[in-house]
């Protein structure tokens, strides 16, 4: 066969793959996420070895990742981030920060490179939105206090989230520049304040112009622009082009539904999205769990990751009350697809080894699968009833 045609096998045999499993995980209750991360797990060279990774599938894998966060962007308005309480910025900022810290201290602690290190503390900070509200819906309480309080948090802190990648994206080597770190911290937060104050307002000057354009769709010609110019600029500056996706998606939030940008970009998404988790899979080494000291430390690194973000999200929500409090400590627990972004950029930089690509994303993968169940043992009896049909994810004015 030729190349062509063998990446189309390749193609055809991940998409459905991701999309069956995902379709089995769902019906379990579970994230669609998780099965297309097992998909790769079963077609990559951990057991069935049907598919190497290679730079075309790594390629695929980028732009889809792009889109990913592009969608994301759009499901978040400026004017809710710039709403959002004390409460729930303490939340998202406690858990980052006890995440990190945490995190790194354990890394350093067991001798490991300081690069490696900060990129495995990184991967511990987000939660997930999405997995998030959908485990909320589910359950039936967006009307809740503490789930508009989760949902507010849970956003703040993929913003963090994402500031943090910035930050490790630098950190190839083991040496720390303290200068350069500055500077780069400098860039991602003056690059994320703009997007976030002034770009819908500059997106909103275009809004005649681009309705006057011919072709079927200029509304979605200049959104697609935006997301590739907006993640190009994002790495001329040096950050991931994720981060630059989501802030072309945040900017054109307020004109998502005018400009019925979800029936195109989601389809996008949906198409390529399934291609970078199914490669986060294959890229998973199963065999390295055979040794017994990588199997401890993810025990470690999972109990880490919980309790860090039970502990620090909790004591920023007792406002609420003991209880609500507990119950945003545990819906923050998803580490989600922000997690495993930022463990992937680092094992493309070769900041992290393999070992503990691997450890992190059975991490991001456990507290996935930990937190619904648990989440909907805290809920009020009334609470825990069949979930209702999923609905779209946003945060509850």
């Amino acid at each position: 066969m030729s190349h062509a045609e063998l990446l189309l096998l390749d193609l055809f045999v991940m998409f459905g793959a991701a999309k069956l499993l995902g379709e089995i995980c769902e019906r379990l209750r579970q994230p669609a996420v998780v099965g297309e991360i097992l998909a790769g797990v079963l077609l990559g060279p951990s057991l069935l070895n049907f598919i190497q990774p290679d730079e075309t599938l790594r390629g695929l894998a980028e732009i889809g990742v792009i889109f990913l966060l592009f969608t994301i962007g759009l499901e978040v308005k400026p004017a809710q981030l710039l709403r959002v309480g004390a409460t729930a910025s303490l939340v998202a900022l406690l858990g980052v920060l006890l995440s990190f810290a945490f995190g790194f201290w354990y890394m350093k602690a067991s001798a490991h490179p300081t690069a490696e290190s900060v990129f495995l503390a990184a991967a511990m900070v987000a939660t997930s939105v999405g997995i998030t509200a959908r485990v909320l819906q589910d359950a039936r309480v967006l009307d809740a206090p503490f789930a508009r309080l989760i949902l507010a948090a849970a956003v703040l802190d993929d913003i963090l989230g994402m500031i943090v990648l910035a930050l490790v994206t630098s950190l190839t080597q083991e040496r720390v520049h303290y200068v350069q770190l500055a500077i780069a911290a400098a860039e991602a937060i003056g690059f994320c304040v703009f997007i976030v104050f002034f770009g819908s307002k500059l997106v909103s000057r275009l809004d005649s112009t681009v309705a006057r354009l011919g072709g079927k769709n200029p509304f979605f010609v200049l959104s697609v622009l935006l997301c590739l110019g907006l993640s190009l600029a994002s790495v001329y500056v040096g950050m991931a082009a994720i981060v630059g996706a989501f802030l072309a998606g945040l900017a054109l939030a307020d004109y998502s539904a005018q400009w019925r940008l979800q029936e195109s970009i989601v389809p996008i998404y949906e198409f390529l999205g399934p291609f970078f988790f199914v490669l986060l899979g294959l890229q998973v080494n199963l065999h390295a769990l055979s040794q017994p000291a990588l199997l401890s430390m993810l025990a470690v690194v999972t109990l880490i990751a919980i309790l860090s973000k039970l502990i620090g999200c909790s004591l920023g929500a007792l406002s609420l009350g003991v209880k609500d409090a507990l119950r945003v400590g545990i819906g923050m627990l998803p580490h989600g697809e922000v997690g495993l972004i930022i463990a992937s950029v680092g094992l493309r930089l070769k900041a992290i080894s393999d070992q503990v690509y691997t450890v992190a994303l059975l991490m991001s993968i456990i507290t996935t699968l930990l937190a619904p169940p648990i989440l909907r043992l805290t809920l009020p009896p009334s609470r825990r009833e069949s979930p209702s049909p999923p609905v779209a994810a946003s945060i509850p004015p």
